[in-house]
């Protein structure tokens, strides 16, 4: 992997996890395109980082191909692909309904399956890329209340692994970050739930679950993605690193 100038598209760029993992590629010197569904806030970003912001709507799985397709034609062949488009939506399992659980699979799953498929064969013709997928530690253990959430995240983990081996001696790796509670507005939300749930403080209960009594930030998940892309890291496939404070453990 050449990484100065190389062409990146991070899914979900437009706020949060997504942004800060486009700002530490920009900052590598990657050519970063963003895509979201927010197209002004996919604008500031790509301003702000020299980058580029092709507006789509992953939920439809035909946007995907689409959007690969632009990228291709617009900027030029991808190199490092990252999936962190995703949703994250709690219900008791009685009220997880068809929408629920749909919604979730189709942005969470299918959206970064159907991206790698309209991808990664061409960067195994060229010999090499990378592909990090955005999962969650709930992808390695399981929540109550989420039962639709940690079935994607279960299903991405799984899709990691399996593209890992398939392309193992094309110079493709895929691996997978698989983070804790996050302190991001989805993070808050889930605050938030805690709160009016249990009156107790909801930030206070998520950083409680990990050892280091904290939520993990949006800066450290971007450099767990970069720290997947040099060619030293060339090793590094189908894995599934828990960013956790040590929860995991």
């Amino acid at each position: 992997m050449n990484l100065p100038g190389a062409i990146a598209l991070v899914t979900g760029g437009g706020r949060g996890i997504g942004e800060a993992i486009a700002r530490r590629l920009a900052a590598g010197g990657l050519r970063v395109v963003v895509s979201g569904r927010d197209a002004a806030a996919l604008e500031a970003v790509a301003r702000a980082i020299g980058g580029v912001a092709i507006p789509a709507d992953l939920s439809d799985r035909d946007a995907a191909a689409g959007l690969a397709a632009a990228v291709a034609r617009d900027v030029g062949p991808i190199a490092v692909l990252v999936n962190n488009a995703g949703i994250a939506e709690s219900a008791p399992l009685a009220r997880t309904d068809d929408g629920l659980w749909d919604r979730t699979m189709a942005l969470n799953v299918t959206a970064a399956f159907a991206l790698c498929r309209a991808v990664v064969p061409d960067m195994a013709k060229r010999g090499g890329g990378r592909v990090v997928n955005l999962a969650s530690n709930a992808g390695l253990r399981g929540y109550a209340y989420t039962s639709a959430y940690c079935a994607s995240k279960h299903a991405l983990v799984g899709l990691t692994r399996a593209l890992a081996v398939e392309f193992a001696r094309s110079g493709v790796t895929v691996n997978a970050v698989c983070p804790g509670f996050v302190d991001t507005a989805m993070g808050e939300r889930a605050a938030a739930n805690i709160a009016r749930a249990t009156g107790r403080d909801g930030r206070e209960a998520l950083a409680a679950l990990s050892p280091q009594r904290r939520l993990m930030t949006p800066e450290e998940v971007a450099h767990a993605v970069w720290s997947f892309l040099p060619h030293e890291a060339r090793g590094l496939t189908g894995q599934c690193i828990a960013l956790d404070g040590g929860q995991s453990a």
